[in-house]
């Protein structure tokens, strides 16, 4: 993925972390969250709504607003702005609302 974005880095990490996207290769800092990884890499659409499949992407980038919610290594609503990239990971659009599992019973 070519990054056309606003979003540009003050320099290249020395080691990047190679993460998947969608099925491509991405790279991110250490230390970047998920969501700025994915900024950095040109991607604005993270995941689309249940009633009407409206794209939505980052907003607060605090964990407040939950316009974020990408799937990491199958896991669903899963905080891209909260969560920090690792080498491999997976991660896919969130597509309308998530289904929760109730493991309490």
């Amino acid at each position: 993925m070519k990054p056309d974005s606003r979003f540009r880095r003050l320099c290249e990490p020395e080691a990047p972390l190679r993460l998947r996207f969608e099925g491509e290769e991405i790279l991110a800092a250490p230390g970047d969250s998920v969501a700025a990884a994915l900024l950095a890499a040109g991607v604005t659409i993270f995941r689309t709504t249940a009633v009407d499949g409206a794209p939505r992407g980052p907003y607060c980038m605090m964990g407040s607003c939950f316009e974020c919610l990408v799937e990491v290594d199958g896991e669903s609503a899963v905080q891209a702005c909260m969560t920090e990239a690792t080498d491999g990971m997976e991660i896919t659009r969130q597509p309308g609302k998530s289904d929760i599992v109730d493991e309490g019973g």
